[in-house]
Parts: structure tokens; C-alpha cells; sequence
């Protein structure tokens, strides 16, 4: 909705009236609705100041009240559906028969409300599409394969593998990053205790020289000045700043594009994001051309599971060139995503009618890759860890002994 100032004569008196609605168009109806007086001017302005704080509050409210599903419930919901209408049971009786068993409140009123679609004729897809956020694009591309296929029991049961798949990797990266996490925060205890503790009794110290104090002096000095005058300030800026871009990126899609980018550049975590995502696309991809799925249909099901809008642009790329008729092999080589390895893999499963079976080995070689990171991180990141520890220790050796050295030594003079 937009905001439109709208100047008007009413019984001869000029009016100025704030008015929402979708373009102008609907803003001059909305006028003329009100009886506002003859319009001499209207013009589009910026959100006022009142609305603005008012949306703030509004999606703070939201946040708060709104509870996630819990994974291992939702994993539950769908192999039970899976199960009941692999038996020939209908998917309304099966939507009814898993709000009356799971314990998750949450789930249980999104499938009561799914429950209600259903009887109003609205399909199974449709009917979760209003709870995308709560269930995940995975979820509804597979819900949608099911329906389009015939195959429900079928696409549940292999959707429910997918978000166990996803669970087991998000619990690995999780402890994985528990001892690098554990050590980042004792570091920053230790620091904040030295600046705010030790140092400012070395500075008593150091003020009393009469002498130009090292760098490394300077610098710890200036560090606890920092953290004693400013520290407060710094940590509201700190907090700003992550709640700002965490606003940005559920909010601004520049702001999302420009940090998905970005992000696939930085080291160790790049890589993560990177082959997630690729594992999760072709193995949705796949299964779809299993199903029978035409390849530009499994294309823009499966680009529905990809976050990250960086590889989501380059992957989008493959359905172009193959309507200017060039091969699935020729179209994922130029996105420049895939190892030559891949390439061929994918060429020799389009060449030889089975494409879906070589789709499956470059699933397991990209997901292979991802474990292989998540089980090794700890060795990864211990060398930045220990080149951390060092330098923070060297700088607070180096600051404090510099100048005690050279005390000692103007005594012995």
C-alpha cells in the first residue's frame, strides 16, 4: 500500500488528507468515496512517522507471539501422512486424523486451518502456500509433486527422509561450532576482564613515564580507553547493527542479494552455504525427474527450495538456455557451479536415458563434500582460533613488558 497527500476544497475551505491505497488511481476513488471535497492536488509522500512505528510494533508482536514447528514433529505429521494415505485413505481424513495426534499446538492448528481449506476446495498445495514460512519450501515443492504425480504416499515418505537429512546436518554443523563458539566467547571474556581489570592499573603506571611509549602499548591503551569510555556505545551499535541487517535481509531484496553474494565468498562458511544448497537442489531436482516431472517444471519446483538468491539467479539460468534449445549438460556447465566431474556425470546420464541415477551420484558427491567440511571444521578454523589467541597474547605482553624494560633499563643508567 502506498501513502498519498490529497489536497482538497470542501465548502470552500482547503483540506489536506493522508490517504492509503494501492496507486493513485485507487487513492482519487478513495476521495471521492469520502466525500473529501473536489481534489486540487494529489501526490504520492513516503510512510508517515505514525505508520512507520506502527508496523515496527506490529511485526515485533508478531516475532514474539508467533512459535515455531518443531522439526521432529513435523517429520512425525508427514511420515504419519504418508502412511494413512499409502492405505488408501483420503488426504482430507489423513489432515484431520494428524491434528487430533500431533502434540505440537502450533502444528495442530496449521493443520485444523489446512483442514478447513481443504473443505472449502482449495488443493492440498494451495492450502499450505499460507503457511510457507512455518513448513519450508522443501515441503510444499514435495506436497506439490505428490499431487501432480498421483503419488502422495510416495513424495511424503521421501519428503520426510529430505527434512531428516536437513535436521542431521543442521545438528552437526551445530556441535561442530559448539568447541570453536565455546573458545570465541572465553576469549572475549578474558579480553574484556584484561581491559577493564588489568590494564587500567598498568595505565597509572605508564602515565607517570616521562618517556614515548611503544606501539603496542599505545594500541592497548587506546583498546581500554575504548572499552572503558565507549563500551556501552559500542555494544548498542554492536546489537544495532545485527538487528538491522537481520531486519534487511527478511525485508530488502537488494540488501539480501548483495549478502548472499557475498557470504559464498567468505571463507569455510561459503563453502557450507554452497554445497547445502546444491545438494538440496538436485536432490529435489532429481526426484522430480524420477517422477516423470518435464525437466523445466522439475527446474522451477526445485529452484523454489534455494535460499541463497545468488545461486538461486545462476541456477535460474539452466531453464533459459534450455528454451534456446540448449542441453541440460551445456546449460548447468555456463552457471559455472558444477566441477568438470559433475559436468560429464550429468552429460552421461542425458545421453544414456538415465539422468536421474547420475542426478543421485551428484547428490551424494555434494553431499559428501558438506559432510566433509562439518566433520572436519574444528581443523579448519583451530588455525585462525591459535592465530588469534597468539596475537592477542603477543600484544598484551609485548604492551606491558615494552615499557617495563625500558623502566629497568633507564634505573641501571
Amino acid at each position: 500500500m502506498k501513502y498519498f497527500e490529497v489536497h482538497s476544497l470542501f465548502k470552500g475551505k482547503k483540506n489536506i488528507q493522508i490517504v492509503k491505497a494501492q496507486n493513485k488511481n485507487s487513492a482519487i476513488e478513495v476521495v471521492k468515496l469520502k466525500n473529501l471535497g473536489t481534489i486540487v492536488n494529489i501526490q504520492e509522500i513516503s510512510t508517515p512517522l505514525k505508520d512507520q512505528l506502527e508496523t515496527i510494533k506490529n511485526n515485533i508482536m508478531i516475532i514474539i507471539n508467533k512459535r515455531n514447528i518443531e522439526i521432529k514433529n513435523l517429520i512425525a505429521a508427514i511420515r504419519q501422512l504418508a502412511v494413512m494415505t499409502d492405505a488408501g485413505i483420503s488426504i482430507h481424513d489423513c489432515i484431520k486424523e494428524v491434528s487430533k495426534a500431533t502434540a505440537d499446538k502450533t502444528l495442530k492448528k496449521i493443520f485444523q486451518q489446512i483442514d478447513d481449506d481443504l473443505n472449502s476446495g482449495l488443493s492440498l498445495t494451495k492450502s499450505m502456500m499460507n503457511f510457507k514460512h512455518e513448513f519450508g519450501d522443501v515441503t510444499i515443492a514435495m506436497v506439490e509433486l505428490g499431487e501432480s504425480t498421483g503419488s502422495m504416499a510416495e513424495s511424503l515418505e521421501k519428503l520426510a527422509e529430505i527434512l531428516e537429512e536437513m535436521e542431521e546436518n543442521r545438528k552437526k554443523l551445530k556441535k561442530a561450532l559448539r568447541y570453536p563458539i565455546t573458545v570465541i566467547v572465553a576469549i572475549g571474556v578474558a579480553f574484556a576482564i584484561l581491559m577493564i581489570y588489568v590494564v587500567p592499573k598498568f595505565k597509572d603506571i605508564f602515565s607517570k613515564l616521562k618517556t614515548e611509549l611503544p606501539v603496542p602499548t599505545k594500541i592497548l591503551l587506546f583498546m581500554e580507553h575504548m572499552v572503558n569510555t565507549y563500551g556501552y556505545i559500542l555494544l548498542i551499535i554492536l546489537i544495532s547493527i545485527i538487528a538491522t541487517s537481520k531486519y534487511l535481509l527478511k525485508n530488502n531484496k537488494k540488501f539480501k542479494a548483495k549478502y548472499d553474494q557475498y557470504i559464498l565468498k567468505v571463507y569455510l562458511i561459503g563453502n557450507i552455504i554452497f554445497y547445502a544448497t546444491l545438494s538440496r537442489f538436485t536432490l529435489v531436482f532429481t526426484e522430480l525427474i524420477r517422477a516423470g516431472i518435464p525437466i523445466s517444471s522439475a527446474l522451477d519446483t526445485a529452484l523454489l527450495t534455494l535460499d541463497n538468491i545468488h545461486l538461486k539467479k545462476k541456477l535460474t539460468t539452466v531453464k533459459t538456455s534450455m528454451s534456446r534449445g540448449i542441453s541440460l549438460t551445456e546449460a548447468f556447465k555456463d552457471t559455472g557451479l558444477f566441477e568438470g566431474m559433475l559436468i560429464q556425470i550429468i552429460h552421461a546420464g542425458e545421453q544414456s536415458g538415465t539422468l536421474d541415477k547420475m542426478l543421485d551420484k551428484v547428490t551424494s558427491y555434494l553431499k559428501s563434500r558438506f559432510d566433509e567440511i562439518i566433520d572436519n571444521i574444528a581443523t579448519y578454523i583451530e588455525p585462525i582460533l591459535l592465530s588469534f589467541i597468539a596475537g592477542m597474547v603477543l600484544l598484551m605482553a609485548l604492551g606491558i613488558f615494552m615499557p617495563m624494560w625500558d623502566m629497568s633499563q633507564a634505573v641501571k643508567h
